[in-house]
């Protein structure tokens, strides 16, 4: 388990990031700093934004999360240091997590968050404020819950997915991989990889690029 005690530097410092450096603060830990490969972006909040480090020259011993709202960016970024950094997580005080609820590295919780028993959250998954996981969900890595999606018992979304602000998805359905739903769907039937899908009922209106993770 990650040392909470270290120092905690953020992976980007747009708006994302400055969300989940105000649960940092809340949960009153240290962020030691804020990079990003925006040459422009200075500062984020009170902490001066410093330019990515090459390859080797990350700050050690650390935490990391990676404050990255884009799930594509935040898997390679992931995978390209995994074995040189140590990803923690960022839970609000005022979200709810059921005791029986496993979360992995780099995930980030917001404020009213709730998750219910026995569902599984992934690794550098999102779930954004206000949204519902319900009990017995598997979310895969790096998905993206937006503010105010519920998903109800049983639902199962693949990796990398993104399921739009105030969407709702009913027990028992399956979302597969890198797939997309539009804000406000409502999701009735199981989801096949990289579809997108918007509507009341959701519908499949394309399908994602695949090559998309190359």
């Amino acid at each position: 388990m990650a040392d909470k005690a270290l120092n905690v530097y953020l992976i980007g410092a747009r708006g994302h990031s400055k969300v989940i450096a105000d649960i940092l603060n809340v949960q009153k830990r240290l962020i030691g700093g804020v990079f990003d490969r925006d040459a422009h972006i200075k500062q984020m909040l009170e902490f001066f934004v410093e330019n990515q480090p090459e390859e080797g020259q990350w700050p050690s011993p650390a935490l990391f999360i990676i404050g990255i709202g884009n799930n594509f960016i935040r898997k390679r970024i992931a995978e390209e240091n995994h074995d040189v950094m140590i990803f923690t997580t960022a839970v609000h005080p005022r979200s709810t997590i059921s005791s029986y609820v496993t979360i992995g590295e780099g995930t980030v919780v917001m404020a009213g968050a709730v998750v219910n028993v026995d569902s599984y959250i992934g690794k550098h998954v999102i779930l954004n404020t206000n949204c519902s996981i319900d009990h017995d969900c598997i979310l895969g890595d790096y998905v993206h819950v937006s503010p105010n999606a519920a998903l109800a018992g049983s639902v199962e979304v693949g990796e990398g997915t993104h399921i739009g602000i105030g969407t709702n998805v009913i027990q028992g359905i399956k979302i597969g991989r890198w797939v997309t739903i539009g804000a406000g769907s409502v999701v009735i039937r199981d989801v096949p990889d990289y579809a997108v899908v918007v509507g009341n009922p959701g519908r499949i209106i394309k399908y994602n690029k695949k090559d998309i993770l190359k």
